[in-house]
């Protein structure tokens, strides 16, 4: 009589004994020195998009140095609120959207979810048209024709890419960012001061001063960051064979919470470091010869090519159009993820288009309306403002939800967060709030 095989579990996986499982996880997982790096060093680099660059921009140029110890303050928070989303999806198996929809009132998603949306529409197409001006600098031409064909191609590339292939593609785009470190090095920065007001606060009491820290911490802590980290790492468990969401599947939990660590921590650093770069050329060459005031990243690379030359303005604006190419897709997929866990539909990069037909609609309408922004004459400046005060509105309640979800045993099992995670979360929780509230207070 032949060995009966096997039990399956609802995905079809033959269900091994926990011996048999820790085995086959440990023979397969492969290692080499960058493994670690996935959805946290993406997250991150697409944080640093195009009107992030510009908010970065405005704050060297206006306030020189003395913004600089606002990058190194929100590292370790930007981290937690990220580590903390990313262990959403690793131990669910699902979203944050779609653990809303399993465990807290309609009313609260809808208002989540519609929110991200609108946010994400409006500083998609800020991100667009960033782009069209940075190509129109290299070699003029309608800025409008560029903005059509980085929409399509962004669109195009994450809807019908492989999904291994695509993620790959995300990685290296992230390369592009290096442009800034190459430009603060082709500057002539004091280095000394740097380090003072890096590591030195150094507060003016007026009021465009704190309402550009607001700024600046708004732009690196975004809700649609939360989203996507937290989706691609249930995304990542759901194709591969040998990961399971950590509620079924504990003994992978070490190694995945060590993964998501290194992760998130070296991702959330690369982004904050690009940002202090980004500040400290602009400090180093606008505030240093009196232009202070940039609405968009084009201006900023277009007002380095006179004081620091044509090598650091073809640097900066090459960078925007990079970090664009990661940025746009991000944030058209963290709307659609968002939108599709929430409303029950299959969702996932990694699903064919004709098996989730409604997510990738999603990507396609939100990256075509961000072409319409564009074609609708919105200035830059108003849509990042009430891209700002969305996320405002939204990050707030968001955040304490992820936190009463990362607490609750009901949800996360025996993976409720450490007590320094949830010190540190709640910190950003409260640091989150006092900027929305200090947004609000100056509008």
């Amino acid at each position: 009589m032949p060995p009966r095989p096997a039990p399956r579990n609802r995905r079809g996986r033959r269900h091994l004994p926990l011996a048999g499982r820790i085995a086959r996880y440990h023979a397969r997982r492969t290692w080499h020195p960058f493994a670690f790096l996935g959805p946290g060093l993406i997250t991150g680099a697409a944080d640093d998009d195009p009107s992030g660059i510009a908010t970065y921009s405005q704050a060297g140029a206006a306030f020189g140095y003395s913004m600089c110890w606002v990058m190194l303050f929100t590292w370790p928070l930007m981290a937690a609120i990220q580590e903390i989303s990313a262990r959403i999806g690793r131990v669910t198996g699902e979203g944050i959207a779609g653990n809303i929809r399993a465990h807290y009132p309609k009313p609260l998603l809808q208002f989540i979810v519609v929110l991200l949306f609108a946010a994400n529409l409006l500083n998609l197409g800020a991100d667009l048209g960033a782009m069209g001006d940075a190509v129109k600098l290299f070699v003029g031409g309608p800025g409008r024709l560029y903005v059509v064909f980085f929409a399509f191609l962004c669109a195009g590339l994450e809807i019908f890419s492989r999904y291994e292939r695509y993620v790959r593609l995300l990685k290296w785009t992230t390369l592009s960012l290096f442009a800034y470190i190459a430009t603060v090095l082709a500057v002539e920065v004091p280095w000394r001061e740097v380090a003072y007001h890096t590591l030195v606060p150094n507060f003016l009491w007026r009021q465009d001063y704190w309402v550009t820290i607001v700024a600046v911490l708004g732009t690196t802590i975004s809700p649609y960051c939360f989203f996507w980290q937290s989706s691609e790492e249930a995304e990542e468990e759901r194709v591969s064979p040998t990961q399971h969401p950590l509620l079924s599947a504990p003994e992978e939990a070490p190694k995945e919470l060590r993964r998501i660590r290194l992760d998130t921590y070296t991702g959330m650093g690369f982004s904050n470091l690009i940002s202090l770069f980004i500040i400290i050329t602009t400090a180093a060459t606008l505030n240093r010869h009196g232009v202070t005031d940039i609405e968009t990243s084009a201006e900023a690379a277009l007002a380095l090519r006179p004081l620091a030359g044509n090598f650091a303005f073809a640097l900066f604006a090459a960078g925007i159009i990079g970090v664009g190419l990661l940025a746009v897709p991000v944030l058209a997929g963290s709307a659609a993820y968002a939108l599709g866990e929430a409303l029950g539909w299959p969702s996932g990069l990694a699903r064919p288009p004709r098996d989730a037909k409604a997510f990738y609609s999603t990507i396609a309408v939100a990256t075509l309306i961000g072409i319409a922004i564009i074609f609708s004459d919105i200035s830059p400046m108003k849509a990042l403002f009430w891209c700002a005060v969305l996320n405002g509105v939204v990050a707030v309640p968001l955040m304490i939800v992820m936190m009463l979800m990362t607490t609750d045993r009901r949800i996360m099992g025996d993976f409720t967060l450490p007590a320094r995670l949830k010190l540190m979360g709640w910190v950003s929780t409260a640091a989150m709030a006092a900027a929305s509230a200090a947004m609000f207070a100056t509008l």
